[in-house]
């Protein structure tokens, strides 16, 4: 009715999602705490059952990452389970604080996780290797060093696992097995080892002569060269047996790169829509096409028909399946463009979807890279973006940038209304929308400064616009400015990532900042060169 008016559209809601807030929390007052007792007693029993019970923790614990779930599992097992007192008769709980504390019977939920990610998981990735055609080694290579050699060092596995983990989930099953039965076996040897951040190189050496260590935390490295061999033994012999589609051993495409196929013609734009429609599954499995700064955002009958090989060799250096009928395609800065193109393609008439092995593909040419400058020299300092507090750019809550499928970097959440640009350089592009733009520094760094998540569906609402695309801008300039008692309302996150999306261009990104920056002033990260 005409009265209730105001209340409408957007504004209801908050209205209709604090209603229904309450009608859970009714509900969950009496739901939840059977649930609670259960975790609490599945929790004791993993404790009371030893080796077995580290051990069934390691195999969900793995088995639970494709979804993010294993935090929660961490957050029980490292920070709940347990009890230590100390000398000064403080209480410490979960086995990270217990071990760190000088509990000497701490260690079984972490212990485990060494010979796995310091050894097996590279062993892994010599296998996906040598599992590849000769020729395609070099292209998969210097991937798999990178991903085997940060898995060693810090014992960050997700960069790894994502490369198998979907093509080929019965290698991700024999590694949650396998992950099971080290922390089973790192019990049962009695080893007591433990982590501040993950089972690395760095938090090993770290903790090696800590007082709660065990005096056999040697035997880990023992316990990783078995691992080493046994993943690679395995991995390869699964791969050949099955014909798994690790990297290097996708379909093949007798792919044409031609001066059409270059996005930076009209031509050749045309082409790469096309056949990113023929990637997704032609027309037929198309249903909606939009697009951020960063990636096209598809709705489409049906994702088990989008190829991600084809995306992939198309430019995409990502493809995300948020359900079954939304995927969002990671193409960078030329995402709008290519998006409005395949919307004009569809518009003039059907697309087959592309075939396994369907021959002239069209691949964009490959943009210069910026040449490398010796010793590693800092070829650009960022300082933020936005005032407010760092977060790690693993804990957006947006999958691609999650995963730096967009690129490496860093987060904010703003405090402040005003962004920034963080380096001198050109604005070559911002999202219509206004809640997102790209930088490219002299030195040819590509920064992408996106404000929230999921903020393009607020279609320029909270944000204003303060210079125009192709302006020259300095370090510090104000580029955008937001309404955040809008955004903090009705974005789905206002957590704001800065990436490069080029890093793959240069040798490093030093993370400078941490807690709290301010626009302008506080330095960000800095790109060093190759």
């Amino acid at each position: 009715p005409d009265f209730l008016s105001f209340f409408g559209g957007k504004r209801f809601v908050p209205i209709a999602t604090g209603f229904f807030c309450l009608v859970l929390a009714a509900i969950f007052g009496y739901v939840w705490p059977p649930v609670q007792h259960g975790i609490h007693a599945g929790g004791e029993w993993i404790v009371s059952a030893g080796a077995l019970g580290s051990g069934i923790f390691g195999f969900i614990n793995r088995l639970l990452i494709p979804t993010g779930l294993h935090q929660v599992l961490n957050t029980i097992a490292w920070f709940q389970i347990g009890e230590f007192t100390n000398a000064a008769g403080t209480v410490f709980h979960g086995d990270i604080n217990r071990f760190y504390a000088g509990d000497g019977t701490a260690g079984m939920f972490m212990s485990g996780f060494f010979p796995i990610m310091m050894f097996g998981l590279p062993g892994a990735a010599l296998a996906m290797y040598f599992a590849a055609p000769k020729e395609r080694r070099p292209m998969v290579g210097g991937m798999l060093l990178s991903v085997a050699i940060t898995a060693f060092l810090t014992g960050v596995t997700e960069p790894l696992e994502f490369l198998f983990m979907f093509l080929a989930p019965l290698l991700y099953l024999l590694h949650a097995i396998l992950t099971g039965i080290s922390l089973f076996v790192a019990t049962l040897l009695g080893i007591h080892a433990g982590f501040s951040f993950s089972a690395g190189a760095i938090d090993y050496v770290l903790m090696y002569n800590l007082p709660a260590a065990s005096n056999n935390v040697w035997m880990l490295l023992v316990m990783g060269v078995v691992f080493f061999i046994i993943y690679f033994l395995l991995f390869s012999a699964v791969i050949r047996m099955f014909n798994l589609k690790t990297p290097g051993r996708e379909d093949k495409v007798d792919e044409m790169v031609t001066e059409e196929a270059n996005s930076n013609t009209e031509e050749g734009l045309t082409q790469l829509a096309t056949s990113y429609i023929a990637a997704v599954g032609g027309t037929d499995n198309l249903k909606a096409i939009d697009a951020c700064i960063t990636r096209l955002r598809l709705t489409v009958n049906d994702s088990a028909r989008v190829n991600d090989a084809a995306c992939k060799r198309l430019g995409a250096s990502g493809v995300v399946k948020l359900n079954k009928q939304t995927i969002q395609v990671i193409v960078g800065a030329k995402a709008e463009s290519i998006g409005d193109e395949m919307k004009k393609v569809v518009a003039r008439g059907p697309v087959a979807a592309a075939s396994a092995d369907a021959a002239h593909v069209a691949t964009p040419a490959p943009a210069a890279k910026p040449q490398a400058v010796p010793n590693a020299v800092t070829i650009a300092e960022l300082v933020s973006p936005i005032t407010g507090e760092v977060v790690a750019l693993d804990q957006v809550p947006d999958e691609a940038f999650a995963s730096k499928a967009v690129g490496d970097g860093v987060a904010v959440k703003p405090t402040d209304k005003t962004v920034v640009s963080p380096a001198a350089g050109t604005i070559v592009k911002i999202f219509n929308t206004n809640h997102a733009f790209c930088l490219e520094t002299e030195k040819g760094a590509e920064i992408v400064v996106h404000m929230g998540i999921d903020t393009v569906a607020l279609n320029g609402q909270g944000f204003k616009r303060l210079v125009e695309e192709g302006a020259e801008v300095t370090a510090g300039q104000p580029v955008l400015e937001l309404d955040l008692d809008f955004l903090n309302a009705n974005a789905r996150s206002m957590i704001s990532p800065v990436v490069c999306s080029n890093s793959d261009d240069f040798s490093a990104l030093v993370i400078k900042a941490d807690g709290h920056v301010v626009a302008g002033k506080t330095p960000l990260y800095e790109i060093k060169s190759k």
